[in-house]
């Protein structure tokens, strides 16, 4: 890391980067003079480092299962359909906890909460393990019922993950620091998708399944290690006694009494919805560019590589004026990416095609965390975060399912090229029906 970060602040403090910042924002040079904000601050508290390793760890571990249980589904029944009810069976227990887990985690200790989600993804590891390596004794239905019965379970711990490890996260660091913090965090979840989606892939195809879900077990195991050295800092104080119901309304009106927030959330929500084709890529791997497994894993990666590499830039110069402009452009630039993919052929266009989309996605996805973070009060980050949590949810998981139905009536490649266009149209409506986002200045807000 300290190679790492020495190599970053050379190329940063280079004058090739400051002649970037004046492509990219458009700033007169003599702007980019301006000390820049430090990059590296949130890195420097212990227990955000041990939250970023389990943050890693439990990332990486969900990207293997997600690849593997994918392809090893598709290789088994060759139907799109069955692929896309993957998404579906995650979605409809992590959608249906949400709100309830919100509660949870604004009532009770956050970091025993992860701990408890953690405990149980690891369960659930093994249990795919165990039903690997029986694959051959047993019939393909108890197989796919077992499969589809375990993701179940996963979607139920992921649905109180999200908001505990949300509003875990700004007790961990000062608020002058959350910022980075975000950044670093987003970064970290994109970096175990490089090589959670790769790794998952090339382990897959030369060792076989058993070892895909077996790495998966030990990555989970080492999560349960480092959220256990996290210090266990007590939920901010606020009125818990009222009845679940009625603080579950409250971070419901907050949300949606927000145009920027419910703005940013719902032009997520049908962005990747109609325009995810990461649903569709082990088609695309095996039928279509014909790279298997191995190149699935790339191509899985494409995305979050793109999204880090946008991470980066973004730590070291934050979003001010015209965010909510550039992250509607954005998104119209994920469509755009995802039709280009949609049309491809070639495997190094869609990959290249796919980076793109990561590159616009990151964008996207830290204007949304920035918002939530900063105008949520403390006592109310777990409910509004599980309300965003449910409506992420459904734009990944359920977007799988319509993918992989929309896939088996129109055929795949017209599949992801509609989605596309779907998701510029999305980006038109928001665009006038939700000025507040569209003006967005972050220097108001952060």
């Amino acid at each position: 890391m300290p190679f790492l970060q020495k190599i970053m602040q050379n190329w940063f403090n280079s004058g090739f980067y400051t002649r970037f910042l004046h492509f990219i924002y458009a700033i007169p040079v003599s702007e980019t003079n301006i000390p820049a904000p430090d990059a590296y601050a949130a890195l420097r508290i212990p227990d955000f480092q041990r939250f970023l390793g389990m943050r890693l760890s439990n990332a990486l571990a969900i990207q293997i299962m997600s690849v593997s249980v994918g392809y090893f589904v598709y290789d088994l029944t060759g139907s799109p359909l069955k692929l896309g009810l993957i998404g579906l069976t995650e979605a409809i227990p992590a959608i249906g906890v949400s709100l309830w887990a919100g509660h949870i985690a604004d009532k009770y200790n956050r970091r025993n909460i992860l701990l408890g989600c953690i405990l149980l993804l690891f369960l659930c590891s093994v249990a795919l393990l165990t039903l690997a390596m029986n694959r051959h004794v047993l019939p393909q239905t108890i197989l796919l019922t077992g499969l589809y019965g375990v993701i179940f379970c996963t979607g139920v711990a992921r649905g109180f993950f999200s908001p505990a490890n949300f509003s875990f996260l700004p007790q961990l660091v000062p608020r002058t620091t959350l910022p980075n913090a975000i950044v670093w965090s987003s970064s970290t979840w994109e970096v175990a998708s490089i090589s959670g989606l790769g790794i998952g892939g090339l382990i897959y195809g030369f060792y076989g399944v058993e070892a895909a879900f077996g790495a998966m077990t030990a990555l989970l195991a080492l999560s349960l290690v480092m959220v256990l050295q996290i210090y266990p800092y007590p939920v901010p104080p606020s009125d818990t006694s009222e009845p679940a119901l009625a603080r579950i309304r409250e971070g419901l009106r907050f949300v949606f009494h927000d145009q920027r927030i419910i703005g940013a959330i719902a032009l997520d929500l049908f962005a990747v919805l109609f325009g995810g084709a990461v649903a569709l890529l082990p088609v695309y791997a095996k039928d279509i560019l014909k790279v298997g497994p191995q190149g699935l894993g790339v191509l899985r990666a494409a995305m979050s590589l793109g999204a880090i590499s946008m991470a980066f830039v973004v730590a070291h110069r934050p979003l001010g004026q015209g965010a909510g402009k550039l992250m509607l452009l954005c998104v119209a630039g994920f469509g755009l990416s995802i039709i280009g993919f949609g049309l491809s052929t070639v495997f190094w266009l869609s990959f290249f095609c796919l980076f793109m989309a990561g590159v616009f996605d990151e964008v996207s996805v830290y204007v949304r965390s920035s918002l939530l973070q900063h105008l949520t009060p403390e006592h109310m980050k777990g409910r509004v975060s599980s309300v965003s949590h449910m409506f992420i949810t459904s734009s990944n998981e359920l977007g799988a399912f319509e993918s992989g139905l929309a896939a088996s009536l129109m055929g795949t490649v017209p599949a992801v090229v509609f989605g596309g266009f779907v998701t510029l149209a999305v980006v038109g409506v928001a665009w006038v029906r939700a000025p507040k986002l569209r003006d967005l200045d972050f220097r108001e807000v952060v």
